[in-house]
């Protein structure tokens, strides 16, 4: 199981919070910090599956969705591709496809590098 797998899920099913391992040894258990933006986790898996992305994105949260469902070329993965845009238009956000399995939705005042750090 990689990284990604860990991350996001390989079954299919939704991940719980307690999922999660917190690493920050300070915070007391069920205590998240005080933030303003969410980095949200998502699984496309059809046209439905957008539409909490969108609410998400217009909350003013960060979503990293999982395509792996879908080649870059499905017809319904370029109507997604399509919506998710538009709304980060909307908000005044970016939207990147990272290679094949990822897409990276940001609300207002959040822009993406198309950079990667170091080589």
């Amino acid at each position: 199981m990689g990284f990604m797998d860990k991350l996001i899920g390989d079954s299919g099913g939704s991940r719980r919070t307690d999922d999660y391992v917190e690493l920050d040894g300070q915070m007391a258990e069920g205590e998240a910090p005080e933030a303003d933006t969410t980095v949200r986790i998502a699984r496309i898996g059809d046209k439905q599956d957008i539409m909490e992305i969108k609410d998400a994105v217009y909350d003013g949260d960060i979503v990293i969705a999982d395509i792996t469902r879908h080649t870059t070329k499905d017809q319904t993965m370029e109507h997604i591709t399509d919506e998710l845009k538009r709304v980060a238009r909307e908000v005044g956000g970016d939207i990147v496809q990272k290679d094949d399995d990822q897409l990276i939705i940001t609300p207002s005042g959040v822009s993406i590098s198309r950079e990667r750090l170091g080589r």
